[in-house]
């Protein structure tokens, strides 16, 4: 299923995308798509016979805007450097262990909001990711299997980082990475039975029309059901938790000077296969 939510932010309703690709309301069904109706089953089948038997009614999308397809999100982990070729162009080595840091929930943003350009910043970064959606408790999982087991889903994002505040500004990398709407999400929440192989998903990002990122998630160092397994061993993860998977190769701070670092006015567009595609303008916060 591809689960979202729409209307005006902080008043998103629950909705389906059908097959036809007609939206469907399920605010008749569920209040929201959030961590407790991932780890529902039994609400999960009935969206799933609703919607097989045209029981759902349809939604004028015109006008309608996309907000992030999860709410109430609980935390946002990201993995850091975990693609081979992102690696080689900022000069790391691939590192021995998953680099975990954070997002704030508060940082997500439907996918075709607006991103603020930081006050004072010079170094605003792109990242098109693969997003993980936690579905079942996760403590200390003994394989990679059981870490697939415990996805609910899957949606692309978008890991804005501005790079000074990140890097040259001393302590940890969350300064670059908690700036307000630095974590575009959706448009789709794609339940896990719809991507059978989350290591044979393309990336790819275009600034301006130009196409920057062109990856795959078989270049991960850490694949998904390892990284979710990883996590585990230090932190509990709950239903409705997010995990970033990192990004690959064409980001701003891996090319040649003068680095092509966001402005206000460019306009980012990004999309993982199966998962649908952002589109947003930046602008000055």
């Amino acid at each position: 299923m591809k689960l979202l939510r729409v209307g005006t932010a902080g008043a998103e309703r629950p909705a389906l995308l059908d097959a036809d690709g007609t939206l469907r309301d399920l605010s008749g069904l569920v209040e929201d798509i959030d961590g407790a109706l991932l780890a529902d089953d039994a609400a999960l089948g009935r969206i799933r016979a609703a919607a097989e038997a045209g029981e759902l009614p349809a939604v004028d999308a015109t006008g309608l805007r996309i907000g992030p397809p999860l709410g109430r999100i609980g935390k946002v982990v990201c993995i850091g450097l975990n693609y081979y070729d992102h690696a080689r162009e900022v000069g790391a080595e691939p590192p021995a262990e998953p680099v975990i840091f954070f997002k704030a929930a508060d940082t997500v943003v439907g996918p075709n909001d607006t991103v603020l350009v930081p006050r004072g910043s010079v170094k605003t970064d792109w990242e098109v990711e693969l997003a993980v959606v936690i579905g079942r408790t996760a403590r200390y999982l003994g394989s990679a299997e059981e870490g697939l087991a415990h996805v609910a889903g899957y949606a692309v994002a978008h890991d804005v980082s501005e790079r000074e505040f990140q890097i040259e500004r001393g302590g940890t990398w969350d300064k670059g990475k908690n700036c307000e709407t630095f974590n575009p999400l959706g448009p789709w929440l794609v339940t896990a039975d719809e991507v059978p192989d989350p290591q044979a998903l393309s990336l790819k990002l275009w600034v301006n029309g130009e196409l920057k990122q062109d990856g795959t998630t078989a270049d991960q160092i850490f694949p998904v059901g390892e990284v979710v397994r990883y996590v585990s061993q230090f932190m509990t993860l709950y239903p409705g938790d997010v995990i970033n998977t990192g990004t690959p190769a064409g980001v701003a701070m891996g090319q040649p000077e003068p680095k092509p670092y966001l402005r206000s006015g460019d306009v980012v567009e990004l999309e993982v296969s199966g998962l649908g595609r952002q589109r947003q303008e930046l602008k000055d916060a």
